[in-house]
């Protein structure tokens, strides 16, 4: 049985607990402290009534005292929910409704979501408490703790028995039927990669990490819990820097990064934005992406930019744990053309192409990834219906309970046997006859080597042609969608030449940094009606 995720501080505390752990601005906690602060939360939980596997909800913004509170969380022998708190309150309420949490901690930052939570009847029988001075604020909730209550608890740690195969965290992610899912994180899953990635990378005592991603994205789970492993420390991205790209290099400059990891588009935005000098951030040792496809022109220019830096593609869905395979770039990509693979399986983890009826297809033939292994996620949080449909019976091993999570990507291996993700299953679609792939245009686009950005995606339509396909793009001069539509229609077939155009200053963005695809899908439907 894999040890307890909370363990690695409790380690990294004991060999040095005043070397810096998590990092905010100004904000410096070292690991004593925040060893001291989440043993008093776990204390203050269990007086609370908190039993093993309460889960305990997160409305908090990315703070050391966040950090803390998962740990204590995990201390308490809990399970802890995070939330965006930039979510809408019918979204979150319904989250709320399907964890099913005994806590829910707060700060400054959700102050109008936990009274609108509280207007929906979505805090019944929940204990609020108070992560900063902010309790009193909320006008129409009567916080059970505060900060005070925190720091007035004893510091040694309570016993706490959770770890392998026990639920760590839930995270929840859009599920396609409009209702999110709660993917289920084992203390072993997350084990499991920091026993590959920490020695892979290289990660060492005192090396400094970005933390990017937001705590509801599983990205961050490497973050921080790698961060702690190696007893490295974590520098929490302040918001504001993801909307100014010289702040954004400023930032990583400052903080004297050794490793960022982000979605590909933080990095296209600096970019971009031309806010990466020519071999700066000399103490940048590795970059590392995942969560989308990293367009080539991007991964040359960084490349270009920084010579000293080690390059790393991760591809994973959430249900499998941060990553499930990676590719390190040795030599830059030979043309924009160039497709980047997803690479071979991470340690303890295992791929496979596979048709609709669970053949393997041959190397070259397209299928839809499959991942079995050490990261696959028990399932998805009291939905029986969903975890059956994604996590189905092994087709190559019979011992009783094997599974494989069905993806919904689609991919090809080379004969080399590194896989390459070709996009969403549900990318293709029909149009005037033909089977398109959007991803197959948007990767043409990205190889144009004219756009700063792009985006395919494909709305009803009331004619013949089935569904209309329509592009979103940003350009940095005067390109526009006519010199577009002419380059493009020298890579791609006329039948797969987008027919309606949309210039944006930027693509948006949802809460993870991904491309917002169903944003730009209203965007095009607004502007049909």
């Amino acid at each position: 049985m894999s040890d307890a995720l909370h363990r690695h501080l409790t380690r990294a505390a004991h060999i040095d607990e005043h070397a810096p752990a998590v990092t905010l601005g100004d904000e410096v906690w070292s690991f004593g402290r925040l060893e001291r602060v989440s043993n008093q939360l776990a204390r203050l939980l269990r007086d609370l009534g908190c039993e093993p596997g309460d889960r305990v909800a997160l409305a908090v913004a990315k703070s050391p005292a966040a950090i803390a509170a998962m740990h204590g969380v995990l201390k308490a022998d809990g399970v802890y929910v995070p939330i965006d708190v930039a979510s809408p309150p019918q979204r979150v309420a319904r989250i709320l409704g399907q964890a099913g949490p005994r806590v829910l901690l707060f700060d400054a930052s959700s102050l109008a979501l936990v009274e609108a939570l509280s207007d929906l009847g979505a805090l019944a029988g929940v204990h609020i408490g108070a992560l900063d001075a902010v309790g009193d604020a909320v006008r129409r909730v009567t916080p059970r703790f505060g900060p005070d209550d925190v720091d007035a608890q004893p510091t040694d740690a309570p016993t706490a028995h959770r770890a392998g195969d026990d639920v760590a965290h839930i995270l929840f992610t859009s599920g396609s039927t409009g209702f999110p899912k709660g993917v289920a994180i084992t203390h072993a899953n997350v084990q499991a990669f920091l026993a590959w990635a920490v020695p892979y990378f290289g990660i060492e005592r005192g090396e400094r990490l970005s933390g990017h991603p937001p705590l509801h994205f599983d990205l961050s789970t490497f973050d921080i819990y790698g961060a702690m492993a190696a007893g490295a420390s974590l520098h929490l991205v302040p918001s504001h820097a993801n909307v100014v790209p010289r702040a954004l290099e400023a930032f990583i400059a400052e903080e004297r990064l050794t490793q960022w990891f982000s979605v590909p588009s933080a990095l296209a935005f600096l970019v971009r934005h031309g806010a990466i000098r020519r071999a700066a951030f000399p103490d940048l040792r590795r970059v590392l992406w995942c969560g989308e496809a990293m367009p080539t022109p991007t991964l040359m220019a960084l490349m270009e930019l920084l010579p000293h830096a080690r390059f790393t593609n991760l591809y994973g869905p959430t249900e499998a744990t941060i990553a499930s395979s990676f590719h390190t770039v040795v030599q830059p990509p030979r043309s924009a053309s160039e497709p980047i693979p997803i690479g071979l399986p991470c340690g303890g983890e295992a791929l496979w192409l596979l048709d609709d009826d669970l053949t393997e297809t041959a190397p070259g033939e397209v299928g839809q990834i499959h991942i079995g292994g050490v990261g696959l996620s028990p399932g998805y949080w009291r939905d029986e219906a969903r975890t059956a449909e994604a996590f189905v019976p092994h087709p190559f091993d019979a011992t009783p309970g094997a599974r494989v999570y069905r993806t919904g990507d689609l991919g090809r291996r080379d004969d080399d046997g590194r896989f390459y993700c070709l996009g969403r299953l549900d990318s293709q679609i029909k149009s005037r006859g033909y089977r398109i792939e959007l991803g197959e245009i948007e990767a043409a686009l990205a190889a144009l080597g004219t756009l700063e950005a792009a985006a395919v995606v494909a709305v009803a339509s009331d004619g013949f042609e089935g569904a209309t396909i329509c592009c979103a793009f940003v350009a940095a001069d005067g390109t526009d969608e006519v010199e577009i539509r002419a380059a493009l229609s020298e890579q791609v077939p006329r039948y797969m030449l987008p027919t309606r155009w949309l210039r944006c200053a930027e693509l948006p963005v949802n809460a993870n940094g991904k491309i917002d695809r169903p944003a730009l899908r209203r965007r095009f439907e607004e502007a049909r009606s």
